[in-house]
This record gives C-alpha cells, structure tokens and sequence, in this order.
C-alpha cells in the first residue's frame, strides 16, 4: 500500500493533467484541523479533495464534516485508490470536463 504522501502527489500530477490551467493548493493541517487536503480552482468552480492511501484508512476529528460542509458548497469528497474514478468523474461533471479526458 502506498503512503498517502505519494499517492497525494499522483493525484495531484493527475488532477493537473485532466484540468489544464487548474491551480491547486494543498491545505495546511495545522491551520484548519479537519479542511480537505487539496483545494482545486478551475475557473470560476472550485472543489475539495481529503486524500487518504486507502478505503479504509482512518478519518481525522471534524474531515467528515467538513467534506459535507464543502460539497453542499461545490464539490468535496473523500478519495482513495479504491474510489478514484468515481470521484475524479463525479469532478469531471461538476467542473464541466468530458469524460473522455478522464485518464490521459
């Protein structure tokens, strides 16, 4: 299993290649315990992703609230191996991307 360090800078090359011009910002944890890791600005939209190394790795105090309190604004959501492509296409439509630019 990869550490979530490594898998956040995948994602994020990732994010970078399915979103050109997008500008994304990773959070610092010790300013707001609990805000996503990464904040993704595309445009005039915007979303938030909490990346964890896997399905099952624990939640820190508050992450699920704040994922809900985010994605009742835009978009928010947890990401994990197991369930990138559902979220990264759920992204696609809430930022307006086709779906045939999902894996390049």
């Amino acid at each position: 299993m990869k550490r979530e360090t490594v898998y956040q800078a995948e994602l994020i090359k990732k994010l970078n290649r399915m979103f050109p011009g997008c500008f994304i910002i990773k959070n610092d944890p010790s300013q707001n315990q609990g805000v996503p890791d990464l904040l993704i600005l595309f445009g005039i939209q915007w979303a938030m992703l909490e990346v964890k190394r896997s399905g099952s790795a624990p939640s820190r105090p508050n992450q699920s609230y704040f994922v809900d309190m985010f994605n009742g604004m835009s978009f928010a959501a947890f990401i994990y191996p197991e369930n990138e492509q559902e979220v990264l296409s759920a992204l696609q439509d809430v930022l307006g991307i086709k779906q045939e630019a999902l894996f390049r």
